[in-house]
């Protein structure tokens, strides 16, 4: 960011000293600038993005922090348009998923293939002690022959988890990736017991799928598998979390997450924060940025039509003279889903720098502070769920936790979280294991979805 474009004109707080160059046309065409497009044009892009300070106002006179929200939201003009997708199901076929979750299984991979279409492509990896191409990378096209396929899988012994995400994956990386949206469906019972069965190991092959545009959704079923790692492996690669209770649920599982694919309207989605002169980005709430010179870069989640995301980006500030300021630039670049172009869409973070505390003091942004508040509930359910495995919470200590929590999130809004949280608390209180369904509460509230 050029450190001359920092003081704003104080006849229009909304123009910004950018060396003659239009501060808005930030948005990227055909992988390259187009300045003759804005970076809020509504009417065109898929994305758009809103800077919200925490407060209006910063001091001037000594060091100091403030928080920026932004406000990602995913319209998808092209109503009813969507790119074909290339998924993979990775199925798990051990020994535990004989009976009803194979029967169940099948069920659903049917359900997968009647969603469908001819453009579409489709490949199916299962794994036990080894993993295995049940069906190549191909085109939707004979769906009676494709479940043929899937009605022959038979259970095996152990749990190749590792080798199973490799080899789906490797089946979604032998399609050109452009003109597709990636996901892989892992599906599995239980624990990684055959292969590299090493938690790093695992969540590092999951975020390298990730780097090459292929994102994993982590379904687990029943009681018995490992849900931090499942988590992990969703949270790593930008994918979806379920927790399936019983086995008569996978189907309808994997129809929903089927759907949310045919929804994404955004894809590779990053958020770059463009620090100015006299500002460092001290931590980007329940994120791991990446940092540049006078930069910092996290991945979010791809967006679906109708998604809004919230981030929170917290400041450190220099002082400075009096004055409006452009202290950041809020940049959001992604994978347009219906174009398959790459965009940018960006927004300024403006400040006024005062001496005048009590006038700070005054004008704390509310919606802000709320944000603020969800952020922190997030983390403590983190810190509930890690007291229950250690057992340094004793059950009745978890329940008043959670129900701290709970009441926090009813009180701004966050229905669903809630309700979810009742589930763990129920779940407690009749003597029965709540991390499954906790975890998927805080990646949801990680991702800052208000929808």
């Amino acid at each position: 960011m050029n450190d001359s474009t920092q003081m704003i004109f104080p006849d229009d707080p909304n123009r910004t000293r950018i060396g003659g160059v239009d501060p808005n046309a930030t948005q990227m065409s055909g992988g390259a600038w187009d300045t003759n497009r804005t970076a809020m044009a509504g009417n065109m892009a898929a994305v758009t993005v809103e800077c919200i300070a925490g407060n209006n106002y910063a001091l001037a006179t000594a060091d100091s922090r403030e928080h920026i929200l932004a406000k990602i939201t995913a319209s998808g003009v092209s109503m009813g348009a969507r790119m074909p997708v290339n998924v993979c199901l990775i199925l798990d076929r051990s020994g535990s998923m004989e009976g009803p979750p194979m029967d169940y299984m099948k069920r659903a991979c049917g359900y997968v293939v009647d969603l469908l279409e001819p453009n579409d492509v489709l490949s199916v990896v299962t794994f036990a002690e080894t993993a295995q191409v049940l069906m190549p990378a191909r085109r939707v096209v004979n769906k009676a022959l494709i479940k043929e396929h899937i009605n022959r899988i038979d259970v095996g012994n152990t749990t190749n988890l590792f080798d199973g995400i490799a080899l789906g994956c490797s089946q979604i990386a032998s399609i050109p990736a452009q003109g597709y949206v990636n996901r892989a469906l892992l599906f599995t019972d239980g624990e990684p017991t055959e292969g590299n069965k090493d938690f790093q190991s695992i969540v590092g092959q999951v975020a390298e799928q990730k780097s090459r545009g292929i994102t994993v959704t982590a379904l687990g079923l029943g009681n018995e598998y490992n849900e931090e790692l499942l988590a992990s492996i969703a949270k790593r690669s930008g994918g979806n979390y379920y927790y399936i209770t019983r086995p008569e649920l996978i189907p309808e599982v994997f129809r929903k997450e089927l759907e949310t694919l045919m929804m994404i309207v955004a894809r590779n989605v990053r958020m770059r924060v463009q620090m100015s002169r006299w500002v460092r980005v001290r931590q980007v709430y329940n994120r791991l940025p990446t940092f540049g010179q006078r930069s910092a870069e996290v991945t979010l989640a791809d967006l679906e039509r109708g998604d809004t995301v919230s981030a929170i980006v917290e400041l450190e500030l220099g002082p400075r003279p009096g004055g409006k300021y452009r202290v950041a630039k809020i940049e959001v670049i992604y994978d347009d889903s219906i174009t398959g172009r790459t965009e940018m869409v960006s927004c300024d973070a403006v400040l006024e720098f005062t001496a005048d505390q009590n006038l700070i003091a005054s004008n704390v942004n509310p919606l802000v502070q709320r944000e603020i508040e969800v952020a922190e509930a997030s983390r403590n359910l983190e810190k509930t769920v890690m007291g229950m495995r250690t057992q340094q919470l004793a059950p009745g200590e978890a329940v008043r936790e959670l129900e701290k929590t709970q009441m926090l999130l009813a009180q701004q809004g966050r229905t669903l979280q809630a309700q979810e949280i009742q589930q763990a608390i129920d779940s407690i209180k009749q003597g029965s294991g709540a991390e499954k369904t906790l975890v998927g509460t805080i990646i949801n509230l990680d991702r800052g979805k208000t929808k």
